[in-house]
């Protein structure tokens, strides 16, 4: 009678462990597994040597079962390799190198590997810069919903390269990602509502995002929130709101913005009432303090 050989522990019994941080029970599944050849589990296995998760962190070690599952074809590892590639983690950095694992996974659907190889065209890192090769990673990316690739798409759109300026494209990219709670993007959709660029000209919204933005801490955000309560723009004008603003702006705002935000502030503060003034350095400490959680 021919002895069975001993079944080995299912990549999703590895994963659940792994999954749950009892990283010594998913090395003890993956490393079989690797071994025995699977290439998911090389390649989450290069991931535990990456990360220092139940093994000491080897970058070098990392690569050898990124790169035996990719030789397989295994996407993620292919991703990952690139990676490895981009940031000199584990082999020499090779920008080149990067893109052509990059570009493997990328042909496989892989969102984030999409999201790199664009950003590789756009800024000319490992290939030559090319507008046009990004836009249509980029929108790969996007359309399957990542988030870093929706940002950069807008900004293409917004801004006119590898294809006409869109502002209606830009307003619509921008959205998902400052749904998510990105401050660049909620910035961005709200200045163009404020300008009504690619969407109907609506100060309340423009308020809703710059808001949104600013109470992460966005200083530029923070700026532009003191203009719109300066002027009454989708808010009733406010001097004591407007100096708070402009307030909590100013110490993290570019050399130019700031002697702008200073000089506005200054004159606002020689019309106020001492009280007035008073009472907007106290808001902005409070809302300082709650880390923007208290600003009203």
């Amino acid at each position: 009678m021919v002895k069975e050989k001993p079944k080995l522990p299912s990549l999703a019994e590895g994963m659940a462990d792994y999954d749950r941080g009892d990283y010594a029970a998913a090395l003890g599944v993956l490393k079989p597994l690797a071994d025995a050849g699977d290439p998911a589990a090389q390649n989450n296995l290069g991931r535990m040597y990456h990360d220092g998760s139940g093994v000491a962190a080897n970058p070098e070690e990392a690569v050898k079962w990124y790169r035996l599952a990719a030789a397989k074809g295994q996407p993620a590892a292919e991703y990952n390799l690139g990676l490895a590639y981009e940031n000199g983690e584990g082999v020499p950095q090779d920008l080149a190198e990067a893109v052509k694992w990059y570009r493997m996974a990328a042909d496989q659907g892989r969102a984030e590997a999409e999201t790199n190889l664009g950003r590789m065209y756009y800024e000319g890192r490992g290939v030559a810069q090319d507008f046009a090769e990004a836009l249509r990673w980029l929108q790969a990316a996007a359309e399957k919903g990542e988030i870093g690739a929706e940002y950069d798409l807008a900004v293409m759109y917004a801004n006119g390269q590898g294809t006409p300026v869109d502002n209606a494209q830009a307003a619509k990219w921008y959205r998902m990602p400052a749904e998510q709670g990105i401050a660049a993007a909620q910035y961005n959709l709200a200045a163009l509502y404020d300008d009504g660029h690619g969407v109907p000209q609506d100060y309340a919204e423009a308020v809703k995002w710059y808001r949104m933005a600013a109470d992460q801490g966005m200083a530029e955000a923070q700026n532009d929130l003191a203009r719109m309560y300066a002027l009454g723009h989708g808010v009733p004008h406010d001097d004591v709101k407007t100096d708070m603003w402009y307030s909590l702006a100013l110490p993290s705002l570019s050399e130019d913005d700031r002697k702008k935000a200073q000089a506005y502030r200054d004159e606002l503060e020689m019309r106020m009432t001492p009280e007035q003034v008073m009472q907007a350095k106290d808001l902005a400490a409070k809302c300082r303090d709650s880390m923007y959680k208290d600003c009203d």
